[in-house]
């Protein structure tokens, strides 16, 4: 069996950092925090921690972790039912979820406000692109993530939440420049694009709708929702632009659209483990009911 204690050192340890801010979060001495990983290693017949700025959880120390946070999240049950087993008040678990950052920065923040409003509860949200947040509950680093795939993964359920919307556009300024002659397969070759990350294949998607076949654009890398649009605005490159995020900028024509009527629509799905955990129902509702509204439902 293992030594809680020692468990929740390691946890802390990987998702502070380092010994001496788990030590801190966890009210002891950063010698005790190192006594207790030393002897959980020995248990276990393995290293669990890799030294560094920050440490690092080995694999086995990862999947050790995982099983800290389930623990946590079982105390948290077994505390809302019996509230005179919770000695030192209530334990505060932790909820990994991964989301993409789109959502991020437009409809999924209501929904993390209600729920952190309603627990006790910590949220650890992790950035990805949607095509690539189901891996993350497939190695269990999460227990929850908004994806596009639709297919649960393996003993998750699948809820559908809607569509994010998308648009091409661009400052009216770089539209002039580069799509004076019309958005055609030779002006996309030519006109700078922005692209969130190497994961970001949305540019290209809504180029191949348009044209047919895949075109190799000139790409601008701008890894964050604000940068990217102000990017856009200052006529850094045309790009695929939440509307949520943008409507602002298209009404007042700081932004364009390349080619009106020609929306991207991006189904989204909220997939949890299906492990029965009252905290991960309650931000399921949360989600959901946030999604009906920030994003665009089928008729």
């Amino acid at each position: 069996m293992l030594d809680y204690p020692s468990l929740f050192a390691l946890v802390a340890v990987v998702r502070e950092g380092s010994f001496e801010r788990a030590a801190r979060a966890l009210h002891v001495t950063p010698s005790a925090v190192s006594q207790r990983i030393r002897l959980l290693e020995e248990r276990v017949g393995c290293a669990l921690v890799t030294r560094g700025q920050p440490c690092q959880a080995t694999e086995a120390g990862r999947l050790l972790c995982q099983h800290g946070d389930r623990v946590r999240l079982l105390e948290h049950e077994l505390q809302q039912a019996m509230p005179a087993v919770a000695q030192e008040g209530p334990a505060r678990a932790h909820v990994p979820v991964a989301v993409n950052a789109d959502s991020l920065a437009t409809w999924w923040v209501p929904a993390m406000v209600e729920f952190s409003g309603q627990t006790p509860a910590l949220l650890q949200i992790a950035v990805d692109d949607e095509g690539h947040t189901a891996q993350w509950l497939r190695s269990g680093q999460v227990l929850g993530a908004v994806t596009a795939s639709e297919q649960p993964a393996a003993g998750c359920n699948s809820l559908s939440l809607g569509a994010m919307r998308y648009v091409a556009a661009a400052s009216p300024a770089f539209i002039a420049r580069h799509f004076k002659h019309g958005v055609d397969a030779a002006s996309l070759a030519e006109a700078p694009s922005l692209m969130f990350n190497t994961k970001d294949g949305l540019q290209q998607r809504w180029v191949e709708r348009q044209c047919g076949h895949r075109i190799e654009m000139p790409r601008h890398t701008v890894p964050s929702a604000q940068a990217f649009v102000l990017a856009a605005v200052g006529g850094m490159g045309w790009a695929m632009h939440p509307e949520a995020l943008v409507r602002e900028h298209l009404a007042s024509g700081q932004l364009v659209e390349l080619k009106p009527g020609t929306a991207l629509d991006v189904p989204l799905y909220w997939q949890q483990t299906r492990m029965a955990f009252t905290l991960l129902d309650e931000l399921t509702r949360a989600v959901v009911a946030t999604a009906k509204v920030g994003l665009v439902q089928a008729a």
